[in-house]
C-alpha cells in the first residue's frame, strides 16, 4: 500500500496502526494539501459481506457524529478490492501507549481525560449511537491534549437486536461489560462499564479483570469483584474513586443514569470539598450470574430409598426376632455390686485427699500491685511476695504507656496461695514503622506516603541544596531507610535538589566571539562548537556575536546549561564599501578648527566617525557600507557648523569607482605642499592606519584643487 494512490487522491505514506479488520495509514490528501488517516479493510474480508457491512457501519456511525472528542470521517471509498475510510489525522499517542509509558497517572490528568471521553460518548448516546468498543487503544491523546475517541467499528444504533455475530462476542474483553460478556442486548451504560475500566487502569497501571483465557476473563466480568482502585494506589482521592465503583457496577441500573451524568460527577470530584467524601455504597444485589454458595445437605436427611429400606427391615421375621432379644431386661445383680465398690473407693480417694489438703495447707498473700512498674521492678515486687511470673511475659505495643512499663497484671487486689502464678502484660511502646527509601524520589512522593502512614508536614524538615539531581529530588533523608521509627514522636528530615546552581546569564550581545566564549566559560556554561552559528550582518562587525538563545541576559541560569550564539560573518556577500576622501581645510588659515564628521549608511542612521583638531588641510578617508537599493551620506561640520554632505548610491557603485572626493576649502586657498598630520585630540575610531593613505592622496587633491 506505501506509496500507493487511493480515488486519485491519497498518497498512502506509512502504516501507523490496525485492528483485526483494518489496517490504518497515514496519507497525503493532494487536494486539500493535508495529512488524513486511512482505515484499509484487510484483504481476506474483501469477499466477507458481514465485514463490509461492518465497516462501512464505522463510516456512517461516526460521520453521524460532529464533536470535538470524536475523529472526524473525511470521505469514504472503494478502489477495485480496496475498500476504505478516510478521516482525521491525529498528531500524538493513544491513550494505550501513554498508559504503558507513564501509569499510573496523575488523578487530575486521568479525570481530565475520562472527562474528554464521557463528553464524546454523551454526544454519541444522544445521536443513538453505542460505541461498544471503549478501550485506551481507541482514545487518541493529540499534543494538545485534546482526547479524540475514534474506530467505532462495531458501534451500532440503539436500536439494534444484538451484538453477538455466530455466537461470539465482539469487542475487547478486559473492557466488556457484564452483559456484553453475556452477548444480550447492550446499551449507552454498557459503554459507561468500559469507560470505568480506562479510568481504572489509568490510576493504577493494571486492568481490573484478568485471566489465562478470553472466557475466563469475560466469567470474571460476570461473576467476581475487583480490587478497589484505593487498594492498588492509596493516592487516588475518594471521591474519583466513587466515580469508578459506580461506573463499574455488574448491574446496569446501579451505574450512572447516563454519560452525561458521569460527565458532571467527573466535573467536579477533584474539588477540594469532595476529595475526601464518604465511600459510596450500593443498596441493590447484583443480579448478573455472581457465583452464589448453596446451602450445604444436612448429614440426617434421608432419601425415599432409604426411608423404603428401613421399612422393609422392620418387616423381616429375623429382624424382629433380634430386637426382642435386645430389648429384654438384663439381670440387675452383677451391676449393683460394681457399683457399689467404685463408690467405696471413690470414697476412700476422697478422704485422703481432705486429709493431704490439712497437711500441706499453705499460706496466703497479697498480690502486689506492678501495673506502671518497669518490668524488672514488678518481677522484684511478685517474687518478694513469695509469688512466680508466669512465662512467658506477654508483650503487646501500646502508644500511651512508655516501653518497659506493665500495662495490666492477672489477680489484683486479691489473696493467693504463696507460690501462685501471675501473668503480667509488658508494653513494647508504640509500634515502630520501618522507613522507606526515598533517596532519588520526588519530594512530594515521600510526604504523600508519609501523610498516608499518619505524618504530619510540622514534622517534617526540608532542606534545599544546588546538586546535580533534578529540582525536589531527595539527596539525602534521616532516619535512614530501613530504621524503625515512632510515627507518633519522629522528625524526618529531608536535603533536597534544588538543581544546579544558578548564576545571571551575561550579556553578550556585541562582544568579540573570543570575549562570548571566556564570559561563557567564567560563568560556567557550555557552548559546544554546533552552537555557534554565522549569519551575514550590516549592523555587527566580523566574528562579534549577534544574539544569544537560549536565555536572555540578567536571566538565572543553572551552571553547566548549554548556550547558542549567533556570530556575524561580516556584510552580506551583495554589500559595497565605498570610501569617501574628504579634504577640508580650517576656516582661517594658520588657525584652528574643530571638524566633526557624521555618516549614514547599511550600519544605521547619523553615526559619528569623529572629531579632528586641523590648523591645515587634511583627508580623512571614511569608509561605509552600501546595501542593494540603499544609499550612504556623510555629513561634514566645521566648528559646530554644518558645511557639506555627499551621498552615494548603491547604482552609482555598481557603474563607478569604490572611492569618491570631497573637498571642503577654507577662506583662503591651502598651500599644495604635503599638509602636517592633524591633531588628535577626541576620536571614536583608531586613525594609525589612516596616515599613510592621506600622505598618498595629498598629490591628487592639490592637483584638483582650482
Amino acid at each position: 500500500m506505501i506509496g500507493q494512490d487511493l480515488g486519485g487522491r491519497y498518497e498512502i505514506l506509512t502504516r501507523i496502526g490496525g485492528g483485526g479488520m483494518a489496517l490504518v495509514y497515514k496519507a497525503h490528501d493532494v487536494l486539500l494539501n493535508r495529512k488524513v488517516a486511512v482505515k484499509v479493510l484487510r484483504q481476506q474480508f474483501v469477499h466477507d459481506e458481514e465485514f463490509i457491512r461492518r465497516f462501512r457501519r464505522e463510516a456512517q456511525s461516526a460521520a453521524a457524529l460532529s464533536h470535538p472528542n470524536v475523529v472526524s470521517i473525511y470521505d469514504v471509498g472503494q478502489e477495485d478490492d480496496t475498500h476504505y475510510i478516510v478521516m482525521e489525522y491525529i498528531e500524538g499517542h493513544n491513550l494505550n501507549e501513554i498508559i504503558q509509558e507513564r501509569a499510573p497517572l496523575q488523578p487530575d490528568e486521568a479525570v481530565r481525560i475520562a472527562m474528554q471521553i464521557a463528553d464524546a460518548l454523551d454526544h454519541a448516546h444522544q445521536n443513538h449511537i453505542i460505541h461498544r468498543d471503549i478501550k485506551p487503544h481507541n482514545i487518541l491523546i493529540g499534543k494538545n491534549g485534546r482526547v479524540k475517541v475514534t474506530d467505532f467499528g462495531i458501534a451500532r444504533a440503539v436500536t439494534s437486536s444484538t451484538i453477538t455475530q455466530t455466537g461470539s462476542v465482539l469487542g475487547s474483553v478486559h473492557y466488556f461489560s457484564p452483559e456484553h460478556a453475556k452477548g444480550v442486548n447492550t446499551g449507552e451504560k454498557s459503554d459507561l462499564y468500559s469507560l470505568g475500566i480506562v479510568l481504572y487502569q489509568m490510576l493504577t497501571a493494571k486492568l481490573p479483570f484478568l485471566g489465562e483465557s478470553p472466557i475466563s476473563v469475560a466469567l470474571k466480568h460476570l461473576q467476581e469483584t475487583f480490587e478497589e482502585p484505593r487498594v492498588v494506589n492509596p493516592h487516588i482521592p475518594q471521591s474519583v474513586e466513587n466515580v469508578i465503583l459506580k461506573a463499574m457496577r455488574k448491574n446496569p441500573s446501579e451505574r450512572y443514569a447516563s454519560a452525561h451524568e458521569m460527565l458532571l460527577d467527573l466535573d467536579t470530584c477533584l474539588r477540594p470539598e469532595r476529595l475526601k467524601e464518604p465511600k459510596v455504597t450500593f443498596i441493590h444485589v447484583n443480579d448478573m450470574e455472581e457465583t452464589r454458595v448453596m446451602p450445604a445437605i444436612r448429614g440426617d436427611v434421608r432419601t425415599p430409598d432409604s426411608t423404603e429400606r428401613d421399612r422393609k427391615a422392620a418387616a423381616d421375621p429375623e429382624v424382629k426376632a433380634v430386637k426382642e432379644i435386645a430389648e429384654k431386661p438384663k439381670g440387675w445383680k452383677k451391676p449393683l455390686t460394681v457399683v457399689g465398690i467404685t463408690l467405696l473407693i471413690l470414697g476412700l480417694f476422697i478422704g485422703g485427699f481432705i486429709w493431704l489438703l490439712g497437711v500441706l495447707d499453705v499460706a496466703e498473700v497479697d498480690v502486689p500491685y506492678v501495673v506502671g512498674k518497669t518490668e524488672a521492678e514488678a518481677r522484684q515486687m511478685i517474687e518478694t511476695a513469695g509469688l512466680k511470673i508466669e512465662d512467658p511475659v506477654v508483650h503487646e505495643h501500646n502508644k500511651e504507656i512508655p516501653k518497659d512499663q506493665v500495662l495490666s497484671q492477672s489477680k489484683m487486689n486479691m489473696r493467693v496461695k504463696e507460690g501462685s502464678f501471675i501473668q503480667i502484660t509488658v508494653s513494647d511502646g508504640p509500634e515502630l514503622e520501618e522507613l522507606g527509601n526515598y533517596v532519588g524520589k520526588a519530594l512530594q512522593t515521600a510526604i504523600d506516603e508519609l501523610g498516608a502512614l499518619g505524618i504530619t508536614e510540622d514534622q517534617i524538615t526540608i532542606e534545599s541544596v544546588f546538586s546535580e539531581e533534578a529540582p525536589d529530588t531527595v539527596i539525602q533523608q534521616s532516619p535512614k531507610p530501613g530504621e524503625e521509627y515512632n510515627p507518633e514522636s519522629v522528625e524526618f528530615s529531608f536535603m533536597v535538589s534544588k538543581g544546579r546552581e544558578t548564576v545571571p546569564m551575561p550579556n553578550l550581545i556585541g562582544t568579540s566571539l573570543d570575549e562570548a566564549k571566556d564570559l561563557i566559560k567564567a560563568y560556567e556554561l557550555t557552548l559546544d562548537d554546533g552552537d555557534i552559528l554565522y549569519e551575514p550582518s550590516y549592523v555587527h562587525q566580523k566574528n562579534y556575536v549577534i544574539s544569544q538563545d537560549p536565555f536572555k541576559p540578567k536571566d538565572q541560569v543553572s551552571k553547566g546549561s548549554k548556550v547558542s550564539i549567533r556570530v556575524s560573518s561580516g556584510p552580506p556577500a551583495d554589500a559595497k564599501e565605498h570610501k569617501f576622501n574628504i579634504s577640508i581645510s580650517p576656516a582661517e588659515a594658520g588657525k584652528t578648527s574643530e571638524i566633526r564628521i557624521v555618516y549614514s549608511d547599511a550600519q544605521g542612521e547619523n553615526m559619528e566617525w569623529g572629531k579632528r583638531q586641523i590648523t591645515t588641510m587634511q583627508t580623512f578617508p571614511v569608509t561605509v557600507i552600501v546595501a542593494p537599493d540603499t544609499e550612504a551620506r556623510v555629513t561634514v561640520y566645521r566648528d559646530n557648523q554644518f558645511i557639506d554632505t555627499k551621498t552615494i548610491t548603491y547604482d552609482e557603485l555598481l557603474k563607478g569607482s569604490n572611492s569618491s572626493t570631497l573637498i571642503i576649502p577654507g577662506e583662503e586657498v591651502q598651500p599644495t605642499e604635503v599638509p602636517a598630520q592633524a591633531e588628535v585630540t577626541e576620536s571614536d575610531e583608531p586613525i594609525e592606519e589612516e596616515q599613510q593613505e592621506q600622505q598618498e592622496q595629498q598629490q591628487e587633491q592639490s592637483e584638483q584643487q582650482p
